[in-house]
């Protein structure tokens, strides 16, 4: 390359969805500067009375939670979507709108208050995958459910409304405009070379080494060339796997053991339990076989300089396009090099 991209100004390429991010590396030549700033742990309990996630507990709705001792999913009781709803279109000159239908639900990865996935034993993120991958193919074969959103906000800073280790599922009739982009990217590739765009990327990231941070048999965590958050990462398989519920054990207990990991390493470094926002991105279930698919898992987490310094999308961020001062290289630099011992078991 002419120049140092380390370094300069320069713009990056996103291959999933076609748009390009900002990287201003002269901004901030190191990961973090001026003060570092501790926030002090929050000890929760492992049940709490109030909660209304815990085992036994009753719900707003009036449901009285099971005393389930492995992860335990039911139909949100606010759900952003309804089942059954008549579908309808509006159009009049530029205005348009259509109806939308679908289920969410509410995935509990713990009877343990106090637990956050990085905090679990391998073996109970497993069970959760496992969980994921029933919801998946169960709410993928609902008729009218042509797409399923398995995610997780972590963190007061994310907007989550309870402590309690849980995540959403959100399945629903048409497409995500996110998903949309990258399934128009997955396809013309796939339809050009009859290659997996994804698994392609993963083999030369492998060569290059540069944005790695940890893998293992079937899996490998690294900071995608385009990230736009600062510590933003990108779990996928190896080989090309359209969606998780076509893992097998084995390789279900390597992306337990590789989303340990990855948490474990965001929340290293600050010694905070890191606010992100997870999603899985994965084949439509509309039907169509997909081949192009390739699912991957993104963490986007906005803490920048500190445990109390975020990344703000704001001004030019909303107006033109996405930007970033750290390079790809630098966080996963950062990132490779921490400890995968959680902060909280080192001495004090």
């Amino acid at each position: 390359m002419s120049q140092d991209f380390n370094s300069n100004p320069h713009r990056r390429y996103n291959i999933l969805t076609g748009e390009w991010v900002l990287v201003s590396p002269h901004r901030t030549k190191r990961p973090w500067q001026g003060k570092v700033e501790k926030i002090n742990a929050v000890i929760r309990p492992s049940y709490d009375n109030t909660c209304y996630l815990c085992p036994g507990n009753p719900r707003t709705s009036g449901d009285i939670n099971p005393n389930y001792n492995q992860p335990f999913s039911f139909v949100n009781d606010f759900s952003a979507l309804l089942k059954d709803v008549p579908f309808e279109k509006f159009s009049k000159g530029l205005l348009q709108a259509e109806s939308e239908s679908g289920i969410c639900k509410v995935l509990c990865f713990s009877a343990d208050h106090s637990l956050t996935l990085p905090l679990m034993k391998v073996e109970d993120i497993e069970k959760v995958i496992a969980l994921w991958q029933k919801e998946y193919l169960e709410l993928g074969a609902v008729e009218g459910i042509n797409h399923v959103q398995i995610f997780e906000n972590k963190g007061d800073t994310m907007g989550c409304s309870n402590p309690h280790p849980h995540g959403q599922i959100w399945s629903q009739r048409s497409i995500p405009q996110e998903v949309a982009k990258k399934q128009e990217k997955l396809s013309a590739y796939w339809d050009k070379n009859k290659r997996s765009l994804l698994e392609d990327y993963v083999n030369q990231e492998i060569e290059m080494d540069q944005r790695i941070i940890y893998e293992n048999e079937y899996f490998v965590a690294l900071v995608p060339y385009w990230a736009v958050w600062p510590y933003e990462t990108m779990v996928l398989p190896k080989k090309k796997i359209p969606h998780i519920g076509m893992l097998t054990e084995p390789q279900r207990a390597s992306f337990a053991d590789i989303i340990k990991k990855t948490t474990i390493k965001l929340d290293n470094i600050f010694s905070t339990s890191f606010p992100y926002s997870m999603g899985i991105h994965q084949a439509p279930t509309d039907g169509y076989k997909h081949e192009e698919w390739h699912f991957h898992m993104l963490f986007y987490p906005p803490l920048l300089r500190s445990a109390t310094i975020r990344k703000f999308m704001v001004g030019y961020e909303m107006f033109a396009n996405p930007q970033r001062d750290i390079t790809a290289e630098q966080a996963a630099d950062t990132l490779k090099n921490l400890s995968e011992i959680h902060y909280s078991k080192f001495a004090k």
